[in-house]
């Protein structure tokens, strides 16, 4: 295969016509739109957490439907984890007319983060729409994409349209939960073969919107930090707290941690968090695109870079590798000298670090010898971002062209982790791209009373619908 060719990373989608609205109100909702709401509905009041809830289900019901719309009973699979029954997974795959094509891959996630509903303003298990908004628990993060992907394969089966190359579905579990189970770590190490593909589609960038609820940027994502705890320990003999002595391990860790959190790591820009920013720095004018721009010429600006954080958490999460405490244990008696305490540093590390240098940054932050330091849990996945080649951004801009004239295509990497990070150090290159636009409140994904526009969803929906046949016809 030759060489991808990259291209430039502010991406204009031109002007024309097509901009998608709702049906107004009163309206007939059409019956292929009737059918998605209801598959939709299906889905999210279906409960996937990990405490109560079950993924086999909601993959079973997602079958249903695909074999309800004449897919072959043949191209889907339910797949379990060994002794996880509750945490199964969907795979199918439209068949295309050329085998030999690697095929394109629809991953979304079908587990969800816990919710009580007495926390709730409603129900988090029954999807309510209100005043233009869905509410429930998934509803954006990432039954939203389930829902599309499994529709967008009944449509085309509905029409009878076969691609070029193989379009396989994998709605999977355990994304939200670390630990044993993730469907997507299970099956690259065990059967490799069921998610191979040339390149995947996943959640992980959206849309933004403006004060006025107008779409002003369409995100691509292109790489995501990798995910790695740290243990801090400190330890001492102990003894009678009316006896204090100097070595305290409390106070130790504790000083050692002020000093990690005052600690940051350098800017370091890539490909996609540059093109992101320049045209971050157009969008809001001022003050603050002056800090943008100066981070863009010198990233070792600290008093920009320290501006920018003020004005927003992700874009320090973005320009930097961080390191922030997340929890702390330690002492064992009230009326006891402590004999061990530990703390949990959680780190997302910029692509291209490696472990090894962020964990000798920690030691030296921390400033005393004293203080053990090793890592915890899986090893991060170091994930390279794969390319942005006009194989992958001319079909999205095509297609967003139509239903948001003028709104351009901005690349970005997201500060969080997806199953992407499996799937790309697995040879997979895998982007993020949903169509899903959100205002400045966002979804309040893994939060209270998640929510997605209506608008946004259906837009979204005709967005990857038409985005995942231009892929399907893709010669290599």
């Amino acid at each position: 295969m030759r060489p991808a060719r990259l291209v430039p990373l502010a991406f204009t989608l031109g002007l024309l016509p097509g901009l998608l609205c709702g049906p107004p109100a009163g309206a007939a909702v059409p019956a292929d739109e009737a059918e998605f709401r209801a598959l939709y509905r299906e889905l999210v009041e279906i409960n996937t957490t990990l405490s109560v809830g079950s993924c086999t289900e909601a993959a079973e019901a997602m079958r249903a439907r695909l074999l309800a719309a004449g897919l072959p009973a043949a191209d889907t699979e339910i797949v379990v984890p060994p002794g996880l029954p509750k945490d199964g997974a969907l795979l199918a795959v439209l068949r295309g007319r050329e085998p030999s094509l690697k095929p394109v891959l629809l991953l979304a996630h079908i587990d969800v983060v816990e919710a009580r509903r007495d926390e709730w303003q409603r129900d988090p298990f029954k999807l309510v729409e209100e005043d233009g908004w869905f509410y429930g628990r998934g509803v954006s993060d990432d039954k939203a994409m389930a829902a599309i992907f499994t529709d967008t394969l009944i449509r085309l089966r509905h029409e009878g349209y076969r691609p070029r190359r193989d379009l396989k579905l994998a709605l999977t579990c355990r994304e939200e939960t670390p630990g044993d189970g993730n469907t997507v770590k299970w099956l690259t190490e065990t059967r490799p073969a069921a998610l191979a593909a040339s390149f995947a589609l996943n959640e992980g960038a959206g849309g933004e919107l403006d004060a006025a609820g107008r779409p002003v940027a369409l995100q691509i994502q292109a790489g995501e930090k990798v995910y790695q705890d740290f243990e801090v320990e400190a330890t001492d003999v102990g003894g009678h707290s009316s006896r204090p002595n100097r070595n305290n391990p409390i106070v130790r860790l504790s000083a050692g941690l002020a000093r990690l959190g005052a600690h940051q790591f350098p800017v370091a820009l890539n490909p996609a968090t540059r093109g992101y920013f320049e045209y971050q720095a157009k969008l809001v004018g001022g003050d603050t695109a002056n800090d943008i721009r100066a981070i863009l010429r010198d990233s070792s600006d600290e008093a920009a870079a320290a501006r920018l954080w003020t004005a927003s958490a992700a874009w320090h999460g973005m320009l930097r590798t961080t390191c922030t405490v997340t929890m702390i244990n330690g002492g064992h008696a009230p009326n006891a000298l402590p004999q061990r305490v530990r703390a949990n540093v959680n780190c997302r590390i910029l692509p291209g670090v490696a472990i090894a240098e962020v964990q000798a940054e920690i030691v030296r932050a921390l400033a005393d010898d004293t203080l053990a330091v090793r890592t915890t849990g899986d090893p991060g996945l170091q994930s390279p971002p794969p390319p942005l080649t006009e194989r992958i951004v001319g079909p999205v801009k095509a297609v967003a062209a139509t239903i948001w004239p003028g709104v351009p295509l901005v690349p970005t990497m997201t500060p969080g982790a997806t199953d992407g990070r499996f799937l790309n150090a697995a040879g997979v290159p895998t982007y993020g791209l949903s169509g899903l636009f959100h205002d400045a409140e966002g979804s309040h994904a893994h939060g209270l009373n998640e929510r997605i526009r209506v608008r946004s969803l259906l837009d979204g929906r005709r967005f990857l619908y038409e985005v995942v046949r231009r892929f399907g016809e893709l010669a290599d």
